[in-house]
């Protein structure tokens, strides 16, 4: 099977499509016409419900929030401890 390639959709095309399944238009229809896939259909109905946004970061649970946050401070720890490492070495040599 022939893998396709990666389309991205503008926030008024994903609300076009919102739109006409909140008017009626069968989901099996709407993904037909506008070569969908179910999944991406499905997380733009489960988006617009929930918050009203398509965008990711608007629809992260507080679980992902932490694990992002604490990424970051991991990150922020290691460049720290390795400038302690270079302080250190430098010291010891003179």
């Amino acid at each position: 099977m022939e893998k396709r390639a990666r389309r991205s959709f503008s926030k008024e095309f994903k609300e076009q499509v919102v739109k006409l399944y909140l008017a009626g238009k069968p989901r099996n229809e709407i993904i037909k016409e506008y070569t969908l896939t179910p999944s991406a259909f499905d997380k733009w109905i489960r988006q617009h419900k929930e918050t009203g946004s398509f965008k990711e970061k608007d629809n992260r649970t507080p679980e992902q929030e932490e694990l992002i946050r604490l990424r970051k401070q991991n990150k922020q720890l290691a460049m720290e401890n390795d400038i302690l490492k270079q302080a250190a070495l430098t010291k010891g040599r003179k």
